[in-house]
């Protein structure tokens, strides 16, 4: 283990953004709340968020999909998932397909000949796009009802168009625990063992050599390394009457690394996240959430300020069928870029015992 220690320890690097993808999240629930979802959400997008919330598939199966667009089309965002019960062995398996993409890149990387001369004829298109498998099990340890434990095994590919490919492999770890006055506690520990991506550059594809210099040259790095992340937080359920139900959750998102958190030092950054849901017969649905703090510099005054992302969203769910949608912009400075979300559950369970 030393050994190969020595030999990445000059070939490795550590991204605080890398496979941020996987933090988005999926399902218009959980981000018109903005995540405040970490302790309650209980179906098959729960391995997005903790899977240990798998543990609320308890009949026949649930299937899902969603489709997102960020910056006006620019970028792409779907999620399709399983999750269905294993009899014999008392836990929840799920299956999860990620992809992030951006299509008709303009490049421009042969746009100069090699004598300086520009060629527009030779400006072509490609695509980057970012996928993702997570394999999932839930189950209670020891068959104690009041804990949730989940896990994901992921395995990421990433591709830049003919440019360069990326493979990668990790783990993350989730617990919910259900306390007997009605506080769920739940906690997930994205990445971690860490998720590694090994890299592989097309340098002839990449690199432009024009009157003798050469630009574009391949990054050294060759392995990438992405940190755990921990999400924690709490919520109950509220009732009022027999017709209303609110559910809001509180918590905190911790990077261990530097950033523009609320409260960032060298070992870890801290935000905190809000978000509740108020229910109407449990058919009707509407949503509000808070996340992402970040104090940033005003470009023009230099002045320090506090950003965030709000977002909100409604649902309705008509016997095993459930239609979410969701609303949320960058948080940045008064950004007018919003994005939509759109997603559908499907439960048979529900349909075969109405």
């Amino acid at each position: 283990m030393v050994f190969l220690n020595g030999v990445f320890s000059s070939a490795q690097i550590v991204r605080k953004y890398s496979n941020e993808f996987l933090n988005i999240g999926a399902g218009a629930r959980g981000l018109a709340m903005g995540g405040a979802v970490i302790s309650n959400q209980n179906d098959v997008y729960s391995p997005m968020w903790n899977p240990a919330g798998l543990m609320g598939v308890e009949r026949d199966w649930q299937g899902a999909a969603m489709h997102a667009e960020y910056f006006e089309s620019i970028a792409k965002y779907d999620y399709i998932a399983y999750a269905k019960p294993l009899d014999s062995k008392g836990g929840v398996l799920g299956i999860s397909i990620v992809r992030l993409g951006v299509d008709n890149i303009l490049n421009t990387t042969q746009l100069i000949d090699t004598e300086g001369n520009i060629d527009y004829d030779k400006i072509t298109k490609f695509s980057q796009s970012d996928y993702a498998a997570l394999i999932s099990y839930a189950f209670n340890p020891g068959g104690d009802q009041k804990l949730d434990v989940g896990v994901n095994a992921k395995i990421v590919y990433r591709n830049v168009g003919k440019f360069a490919t990326g493979y990668g492999f990790g783990f993350d770890i989730g617990a919910i625990y259900h306390a007997d006055n009605g506080w769920n506690y739940g906690g997930m520990l994205r990445d971690a063992t860490t998720t590694v991506n090994f890299w592989t550059v097309n340098q002839k594809e990449l690199s432009a050599v024009v009157n003798g210099e050469e630009f574009n040259p391949a990054p050294k790095d060759k392995m990438e390394l992405t940190m755990p992340k921990l999400n924690v937080g709490l919520s109950k359920n509220f009732e009022f009457g027999l017709n209303y139900e609110l559910l809001p959750e509180a918590g905190l998102n911790i990077d261990f690394a530097k950033t523009a958190a609320l409260v960032s030092t060298d070992f870890a950054s801290i935000t905190p996240y809000a978000g509740a849901e108020l229910a109407y017969q449990k058919m009707i649905f509407v949503r509000l959430g808070v996340n992402r703090f970040q104090t940033i510099t005003d470009i023009e005054d230099l002045k320090r300020k506090v950003s965030f992302q709000p977002s909100a969203g409604i649902g309705i769910k008509y016997r095993g069928l459930t239609l979410d949608y969701a609303i949320t912009n960058s948080g940045i400075g008064g950004s007018n870029f919003y994005s939509n979300f759109f997603s559908l559950k499907l439960d048979m369970g529900d349909f075969r015992n109405d």
